[in-house]
């Protein structure tokens, strides 16, 4: 078989070494990005796709924005910005799941926060078998002694309930 006796699908096919040559040298940009897609719409596109797994494989409901606040919380615990991190959580995810993140919010010292914590832990125990442990227990018979009526009765009730 000569070079002239080729046949139609001949003209497609590459040489071993034209593979090797395209191999190192890459391909540009615009090969491989389809025809009408800009780089910022794949950019953006590519973020969403991201967002998505992410929440697909963390461990809390919200995804790893929820991880993220959630891991501001307890940075702040302790500290006078932890009523900001409660909140910024709450616009965000509303009251958390965990008892631990609840009892953080508790510790708030926003009556607002602290509040809408002890409705969450009500909640919480109303729906499924839910156990305080003993630091959470002793934490809302603290609340119990509040001098804000609506804290002090919320954490009775939740008491007598626990």
């Amino acid at each position: 078989m000569t070079g002239d006796d080729r046949s139609w699908n001949d003209g497609d096919k590459l040489s071993f070494s034209e593979r090797d040559r395209r191999r190192r040298e890459g391909r540009s940009s615009q090969e491989r990005r389809p025809k009408g897609v800009s780089k910022a719409k794949e950019e953006a596109v590519t973020k969403q796709y991201v967002k998505q797994l992410d929440g697909l494989f963390s461990k809390t409901k919200g995804g790893a924005e929820v991880e993220k606040l959630g891991a501001a919380i307890r940075a702040a615990h302790g500290t006078s910005g932890l009523a900001d991190a409660c909140r910024q959580y709450r616009e965000v995810a509303g009251f958390p799941e965990s008892a631990a993140l609840l009892g953080m919010f508790l510790d708030s010292g926003d009556a607002e926060l602290v509040v809408g914590g002890l409705k969450a832990l009500q909640a919480a125990c109303e729906a499924e078998g839910f156990k305080a442990s003993g630091g959470l227990r002793s934490q809302i018979r603290m609340l119990a002694e509040e001098p804000d009526d609506e804290v002090a009765e919320l954490a009775e009730a939740l008491s007598a309930r626990l």
